[in-house]
């Protein structure tokens, strides 16, 4: 008997432990694809021509989401599969890809810093920072 509940207590340990492993990559994961979001949401206003263009906020913006990118290539770890996560299996599955689209988007952020300079060039390149975050939920995240 005694045996029986040190091994019960033992995979109770053991399962508290993967859950604290991947509980931090998940939070951290969850916090920084809400920056994206919402560093999305003024621009996309400004594209919609529901809100007034403005290059400081569109440059903010894209800073936010070129940081976060860059930060998120390493906030998916094998053992942050399961958990509280809209993270779809396949995203593990095809882990390099997931980070090469980050990458991407890390890299097109930064660029795009130093090519909005008015709003013409803004209307013609925001899309393109877009279609870097929909090509992603379409394929990894659970359908909200």
């Amino acid at each position: 008997m005694i045996r029986i509940l040190a091994a019960v207590a033992a995979l109770a340990v053991g399962a508290t432990l993967v859950h604290a492993q991947n509980a931090g990559a998940i939070t951290e994961r969850k916090a920084a694809l809400k920056a994206m979001g919402g560093a999305m949401k003024e621009p996309g206003g400004m594209m919609k021509g529901d809100i007034p263009f403005d290059l400081a906020k569109v440059q903010a913006s894209l800073k936010v989401l070129e940081d976060q990118a860059t930060k998120l290539r390493g906030l998916f770890p094998d053992d942050s599969k399961t958990g509280e996560t809209d993270a779809l299996p396949v995203a593990f599955e095809k882990k390099a890809d997931v980070i090469a689209r980050f990458e991407k988007l890390a890299a097109d952020a930064k660029d795009a810093q130093g090519t909005m300079k008015d709003e013409a060039s803004f209307k013609a390149g925001f899309g393109k920072i877009g279609g870097n975050c929909g090509g992603c939920h379409k394929e990894y995240r659970k359908p909200s």
